[in-house]
């Protein structure tokens, strides 16, 4: 699983730290692509496999899915860790999330996102405005 946020400096070739604790599950490879919210996100190969069969079975008359294949695919990025558990983020993405030389690397159970340090306090505080009414249709789906 990939849980909790870290501040990370980026270094001047776009590279970032991974968190000791994802780096395990990242062993086979990994996929960095666009996020949404002007994020990026990385998934495990195995996810990203998963996740590209299921988007990839998507109905091709569908606008929406047309779109989300534009979202994930046209940007993905398959790479590795280097010996120091960094994974490169190349400069289209880096300038798409609009990440300087600070990320925060969040995780989102099965994949993780990251953030430029400004678009994630942003995203942080919209979240708290709106606790209320994701706690209001969390309660409607029964969780």
């Amino acid at each position: 699983m990939f849980l909790g946020e870290f501040e990370h400096s980026v270094d001047a070739k776009g590279r970032v730290a991974v968190p000791a604790k994802f780096r395990p599950r990242l062993e086979g490879g990994l996929v960095v692509t666009r996020g949404f919210e002007r994020c990026l996100q990385v998934f495990p190969m195995e996810q990203w496999q998963i996740l590209s069969e299921r988007v990839s079975n998507l109905p091709a008359a569908s606008a929406e899915a047309r779109q989300l294949r534009r979202l994930l695919f046209s940007s993905a990025f398959d790479t590795e860790l280097d010996k120091q558990g960094r994974i490169l983020l190349p400069a289209n993405l880096r300038e798409y999330a609009g990440i300087g030389d600070e990320a925060v690397i969040a995780g989102m159970n099965t994949y993780f996102e990251i953030w430029s340090k400004d678009n994630w306090e942003a995203a942080m505080d919209a979240l708290d405005e709106s606790s209320a009414a994701i706690a209001a249709q969390l309660a409607e789906i029964g969780i």
